[in-house]
C-alpha cells in the first residue's frame, strides 16, 4: 500500500464518523501522518542495523565455538620438533688374551693345599694344539691335589725308572721330568704307561712312566724344539696341565 492510499483510507474513516469533528483534530492528524515517515526513517534503520548486528555475532559465536571445527587434519599445521636420537652405546672392547709365560730350562713346583693321604692318578691324557702354539700333558687326579709336583727340566731324553734305576731313552732332544709326592698312579689309573704321540704333534714325542713306588709318581716327557713349558693346577676335576711350547 503506497503513502497516498493510506493517507485517502484514513480520511475517509474520519469523513465516516457521525458529528462534526473538533477542527483542531484533522490537523492533528494530517500532521502525524506527515511526520510519521520521518520519525519512523530512524528506527527502520536502527532495528535493520541491529539485526545485521545479531547475524554478525551469530557468525562469529558458530566460528569461535570449538565445538564445531572440524578434526585437525593429519600433517597440517607446524613441523614436529625432531627428538635427539639417542646416542650409540660404546661396543664393548673385546679382552686382550693373556699372554702365557714359558718357562724356559729351569724347574718349577706346586705345593697342595690339605691334600689327601695319597692322591689318585685317574688320567694320563695328551693334545695337540699346534693352531694356538701347544702341545698339551694332562695328568688328572681323583680325590685332590697332591703334596707337591715338581717339573726338572733335563738336556737330553735319558731317565732312570724307579725304583729299578734302568736308563730308557724317549723319543725328542729334549726332556722334562715330572715328580709327584704323594701320588699313587695304580689304584684308579689303569691307561697306557708309554704314550707315543703321532702326526699333528709338533713338540711332545712321548709321555712314559717312569715310577709308582713310596708315594711318589714320576713322569718323563721327550720334547722337540726348545723345551719351554709353561704348568698350571686346574679344578673340577683336580689336574696338572703342562703346555710345551711349538713356537
Amino acid at each position: 500500500m503506497t503513502r497516498e492510499d493510506f493517507r485517502r483510507e484514513l480520511g475517509d474513516a474520519f469523513d465516516s464518523i457521525s458529528g462534526s469533528p473538533d477542527p483542531a483534530l484533522s490537523d492533528r492528524v494530517r500532521s502525524a501522518l506527515v511526520e510519521a515517515p520521518e520519525r519512523r526513517g530512524p528506527v527502520w534503520i536502527a532495528a535493520l542495523a541491529a539485526a545485521v548486528i545479531a547475524v554478525i555475532l551469530v557468525g562469529v559465536l558458530l566460528v569461535g565455538n570449538p565445538l564445531n571445527r572440524g578434526p585437525l587434519v593429519p600433517g597440517g599445521g607446524g613441523s614436529p620438533t625432531p627428538s635427539a636420537s639417542p646416542a650409540p652405546a660404546p661396543s664393548p672392547s673385546p679382552s686382550p688374551t693373556p699372554v702365557v709365560q714359558y718357562i724356559c730350562g729351569a724347574s718349577s713346583s706346586f705345593t697342595g693345599t690339605n691334600p689327601p693321604l695319597s692322591a689318585f692318578v685317574s688320567d694320563v691324557r695328551t693334545g695337540a694344539h699346534s693352531d694356538t702354539g701347544y702341545d698339551r700333558v694332562t695328568i688328572e687326579f681323583k680325590n685332590g691335589q697332591p703334596e707337591s709336583i715338581e717339573l726338572r727340566p733335563q738336556t737330553d731324553t735319558k731317565f732312570m725308572t724307579d725304583p729299578r734305576g734302568d736308563t730308557v731313552t724317549l723319543a725328542g732332544k729334549v726332556g722334562l721330568k715330572v715328580v709327584i709326592h704323594s701320588a699313587d698312579a695304580h689304584t684308579s689309573y689303569s691307561g697306557s704307561k708309554d704314550i707315543k704321540t703321532g702326526a699333528g704333534f709338533t713338540a711332545l714325542r712321548e709321555v712314559r712312566e717312569l715310577g709308582d713306588f713310596e708315594g711318589y709318581v714320576t713322569f718323563g716327557l721327550g720334547l722337540s724344539g726348545t723345551g719351554c713349558y709353561h704348568a698350571s693346577i686346574l679344578t673340577n676335576p683336580t689336574r696338572l696341565v703342562i703346555d710345551i711350547q711349538t713356537s
